[in-house]
């Protein structure tokens, strides 16, 4: 299949109308009309200017009603997003239809630490793999994710912590310039946020937060249905929220922030201590077995399932410190929903236990009375779907979700 570059919305009915049928499917003419108060001669009008856009197509008539039946539309068949998810350790990339569903996914290890030209080669190999895979010339639109803080409307990296050489790097504009289309860049738990929404368990969600815990710790903000992202891009940034006086030293310079006691790569780094000081035997094992190469928080996960209390207690620092700073944003927030994601979710239920717990014995009875503490259920897939859901927001066009 070949696609041609499709165009955008050209106002904020068009818009409506786009993520209408990508959120709910094929919708009649007079279902449209009703739902956007709105008369079916303009709906009329607009269809026809999104169908010679190439964003939408008429599906035959509608089911009858009573008097002259209505005509059926739907989105483009032949729409096409990338959604690019680069995280600390890996890249994963997707191609989703017009309405997100995921066509085709694929995954390589890459170091983030490599720098922007290694790590975004790797990342183009991998897109253009997907669009060959599927006989995509080119897609409408690529959404990227990155593990740190993202000037979002420039379109760069801030600063990011784990990122070295990446500061201020065009990444957006690199992408767009090699994809010949639009692309958004955004913070890794932003898109897993917005995946999460549109996919996840927060369908229903109009307030929640979604926490990343993995080789950093992030939170994605939602409100009244709408992604925050603060005035500067680095609203959710509680990994770096100090939990104790001293302890270890940050990514970003300072001591005692979450992230340094909570993240993945703590757990790595106090297993492995565990493991060369011989209090735990069955951490020992696993470091001997790798050759003395560092654990990771997947062998917490494994020596927690074999019973090893060492690992268990190190699982259950790590959801004490969690729990303490959710109970914190809970009082201030007041969220719906708190979905739990990440690589350390390979811990699973056990970590979840301890996060609930002191959590909700941390706050007021009020907030979390009725507060669902949940694990995520994309995995790794919903980093791919948000970003293809923010670049649809910026195709689609005056979405107010993304």
């Amino acid at each position: 299949m070949r696609h041609s570059l499709a165009g955008r919305a050209e106002s904020p009915m068009q818009a409506r109308i786009l993520a209408g049928l990508r959120d709910e499917g094929p919708l009649s003419k007079a279902q449209l009309a009703d739902r956007l108060q709105v008369s079916r001669t303009t709906i009329a009008v607009e269809v026809a200017r999104l169908v010679e856009l190439g964003l939408a197509q008429e599906a035959g008539p509608a089911a009858s009603r009573g008097g002259r039946r209505s005509t059926m539309v739907d989105l483009a068949s032949d729409i096409r997003f990338v959604g690019v998810a680069i995280g600390a350790t890996g890249i994963s990339v997707g191609l989703t239809d017009g309405r997100l569903g995921l066509l085709t996914v694929r995954e390589r290890p890459c170091d983030i630490r490599k720098g922007p030209e290694v790590v975004l080669a790797s990342a183009l190999e991998e897109v253009r793999a997907v669009l060959a895979e599927a006989g995509v010339e080119r897609p409408i639109g690529a959404g990227i994710a990155v593990p740190g803080p993202v000037d979002f409307h420039r379109g760069v990296p801030v600063s990011p912590p784990i990122m070295p050489g990446w500061d201020g790097y065009p990444v957006r504009d690199a992408l767009s310039r090699e994809l010949g289309c639009p692309v958004v860049l955004d913070n890794d738990v932003n898109a897993l946020a917005v995946g999460e929404q549109h996919a996840g368990v927060a369908r229903a969600a109009k307030d929640f937060l979604y926490v990343k815990i993995g080789t950093g710790i992030g939170c994605g903000i939602v409100i009244g249905g709408e992604l925050y992202r603060g005035v500067d891009g680095c609203a959710g940034d509680i990994g770096h929220i100090r939990v104790e006086d001293g302890g270890p030293t940050c990514a970003c310079g300072n001591t005692g922030c979450l992230e340094a006691f909570a993240s993945g790569a703590a757990l790595g780094r106090d297993a492995t201590a565990l493991a060369r000081s011989g209090r735990s035997a069955v951490l020992a094992t696993m470091l001997k077995e790798r050759d003395g190469t560092e654990l990771t928080a997947a062998d917490v996960a494994a020596a927690v399932a074999q019973g090893d209390p060492h690992a268990v207690q190190l699982m259950r620092d790590s959801g004490r410190r969690v729990g303490q700073v959710l109970a914190s944003l809970v009082s201030f927030f007041n969220p719906g929903l708190i979905v739990i994601g990440g690589r350390v979710t390979g811990l699973g239920h056990a970590l979840l236990a301890e996060v609930r717990a002191v959590t909700y014995r941390s706050s007021l009875p009020l907030a979390t009375g009725s507060l669902p503490i949940v694990l995520s259920e994309l995995g790794d897939e919903g980093g791919v779907i948000g970003a293809a859901r923010l670049i649809s927001g910026s195709v689609y066009a005056a979405d107010e979700r993304s």
